[in-house]
């Protein structure tokens, strides 16, 4: 009898995790606030409230926009590796460290104005109503900051909205201090 106590006790006890676990993971409406992180296209055309032809332009401008920005990544993500694969090289030419630097920065700064003036196009296609609402949307986006995170201080106690912190002056010029 009291082998079947423990028995019955522990078979409760995870039901009741279970029931948790699924509560939790599974029965929440994930639905709205999820397709929001996952596509910021679809959350704008929703909230915006476009017709069929605003619809249609959109979807060629982005299929456009992705593919540009695909191929962008792509050449970043080559300088990249190009500039991380001489981490183990004893003779470091800090000039070649430099140029593939300068050459990422570039590809970076193409991406940015490439999102600006996909985010333009689309604000030309609504009409006066939809550009303010436009204006608001982009506006919260951009107070959240990278990686949706509200402004505010960050771990080491800088605010994310200001400026970056000044450089100490290190050995090589453009070089962060070692800690």
């Amino acid at each position: 009898m009291k082998k079947n106590i423990v028995l019955y006790i522990l078979l409760v006890f995870l039901v009741a995790v279970n029931a948790f676990f699924l509560f939790n993971y599974l029965g929440k409406p994930i639905g709205k606030q999820k397709m929001e992180r996952e596509d910021p296209m679809s959350f704008i055309i929703d909230e915006l409230n476009f017709n069929e032809e605003q619809l249609e332009a959109v979807q060629i401008l982005n299929r456009e926009h992705r593919q540009n920005m695909m191929r962008n990544n792509s050449g970043i993500k080559k300088m990249k590796d190009a500039l991380f694969s001489k981490l183990s090289e004893t003779d470091l030419d800090s000039n070649v460290v430099d140029s593939l630097a300068r050459k990422i920065a570039l590809k970076e700064m193409e991406f940015d104005k490439m999102a600006f003036y996909h985010f333009r196009d689309i604000q030309e296609l609504c009409n006066a109503e939809q550009k303010e609402k436009f204006k608001s949307i982009i506006k919260q986006a951009l107070q959240k900051g990278p990686n949706n995170r509200e402004g505010g201080p960050d771990q080491e106690g800088r605010d994310r909205n200001g400026p970056p912190p000044p450089r100490m002056g290190g050995e090589h010029e453009g070089r962060p201090p070692m800690h």
